[in-house]
Parts: C-alpha cells; structure tokens; sequence
C-alpha cells in the first residue's frame, strides 16, 4: 500500500524566511526552496522534513522534531552558543540549570524554533 522509505513529516511555521535562517544558520541544516515558498530540511542520512508557510499558524503543544546528538551536554552548549534559549520545566518533567532533563528516560532538551515550534535534542549514547 504504501512505497517504502517514502514517508516524511512535516510542520508549518509562521515566517518562511525566518524559518529558513534558523534551520540553515543556527541548526546547520541543508535547506532547500520547495514549490509553493516551501522549504525542504535535510536533517541527515537522506531524511528530509518538509516545512510550509501557515499565515495563521499556532504552535504545537508537543514536540515536532527530535534530534538525536551523541553527549547532550555538548549539543545544549554549542546550541546556547549560536543563540537557543533551552525551555524550564517543573513538575513530573524537570529540567536543570541547562535545560536538560535527566533521569527520566533518555537526557533531553527541548527549544523552540522561530514559529514557536517545540523541538529537542536528545542523547542517544
């Protein structure tokens, strides 16, 4: 039914360009024009993301896009670096100094893009 390794997600953003600057200058993503003012994110290994300009977009409650790094610790510094401001969380989820969560499940940290859009970064290792 469905072709194989043809499956892609996809988010909208309420500022295509400042989309494009976040994802290609801050995340170090390869980006590409797509038809219509979309962009296409190559986040690695040949996986795209497809992004699309919504004029009245709302941003999502939940997490839109994981990025796996090797040591938390290191990523969360070199974002912070370039200007990502990591979320705070109290509660069942808690964050440290630098955002990250650790002890429950795998170290994460969660950040927003331009849109408002919740992403994270999360240890893999």
């Amino acid at each position: 039914m469905f072709r194989h390794g043809t499956a892609f997600s996809s988010f909208a953003v309420s500022d295509i360009d400042a989309a494009k600057r976040f994802y290609e200058k801050t995340l170090d993503f390869g980006v590409a024009p797509g038809e219509m003012g979309t962009l296409e994110l190559d986040v690695g290994d040949g996986t795209k993301v497809f992004v699309y300009p919504k004029p009245d977009h709302a941003p999502a409650t939940f997490t839109v896009l994981n990025l796996p790094v090797d040591d938390i610790d290191v990523a969360v510094d070199a974002l912070a670096a370039r200007g990502v401001r990591f979320e705070h969380y109290e509660g069942e989820i808690r964050t440290d100094a630098k955002g990250i969560s650790r002890g429950h499940g795998p170290k994460m940290a969660w950040f927003k893009d331009p849109a408002g859009n919740i992403l994270s970064v999360l240890e893999t290792r």
